[in-house]
């Protein structure tokens, strides 16, 4: 058939273009390669590599982050410590997560988010129903996606430590829908967070006569 008598008008749009690429080998060399740069990447971390950070959700230590080039593929985590009787920040994320409570007792206070159209575009419109969850040491916290979530040290005199667990398939299917509205009490953007500066964090919450 010559190209004057094609059937189809996209013929002379698909021989258009000069750029080439070779994405498709760049796969199949991703995949050949991976046990060799897997070997450098540590299966142990120990706690003195893990990063600390004072972040707008709290006081982290990051036990498996992308950025720390781990050998976890679909999940991160951190350790958050809450000062006596403090609180996290209050965030909306879509991912879904799991904490692990270490150490205290507290509280979360969760909202579900429904989907709405305001001014012609997609948001979330929180429901207005405000659920309390209480947890001590040894609980496991599960936080649905598209959740507002906070959690609360119920306790002046002592810290709490969880464990957070957040999928991360979420964020590689470009869905990294993560909204802070709230910051913790303690943060403070330029403080570089060490063990030693997080020790002034750990007294009891001060009280009045």
């Amino acid at each position: 058939m010559s190209e004057r008598n094609v059937p189809w008008d996209e013929y002379n749009a698909y021989l258009q273009g000069e750029t080439s690429g070779n994405f498709y080998e760049e796969l199949l060399d991703e995949a050949a390669t991976a046990d060799a740069r897997n070997a450098d990447r540590p299966k142990v971390i120990k706690a003195w590599q893990m990063p600390w950070e004072n972040s707008p959700h709290g006081l982290l230590k990051h036990i498996v982050n992308e950025g720390m080039n781990t050998r976890a593929e679909t999940v991160d985590a951190y350790m958050q410590v809450i000062p006596p009787g403090s609180r996290s920040g209050k965030h909306r994320q879509l991912a879904e997560q799991a904490f692990y409570v270490i150490e205290g007792h507290g509280y979360d206070l969760h909202m579900d988010c429904d989907l709405a159209i305001v001014d012609d575009k997609y948001t979330w419109q929180p429901d207005g129903n405000e659920k309390r969850f209480d947890w001590e040491a040894g609980d496991v916290v599960y936080i649905p996606p598209n959740t507002i979530s906070r959690h609360f040290n119920a306790d002046p005199n002592r810290i709490a430590r969880i464990a957070v667990i957040t999928n991360r398939v979420y964020r590689k299917s470009g869905l990294n829908d993560l909204e802070q509205l709230e910051t913790a009490p303690e943060y403070d953007p330029e403080e570089k967070l060490t063990a030693e500066k997080l020790k002034r964090y750990l007294q009891p919450k001060s009280t009045t006569a």
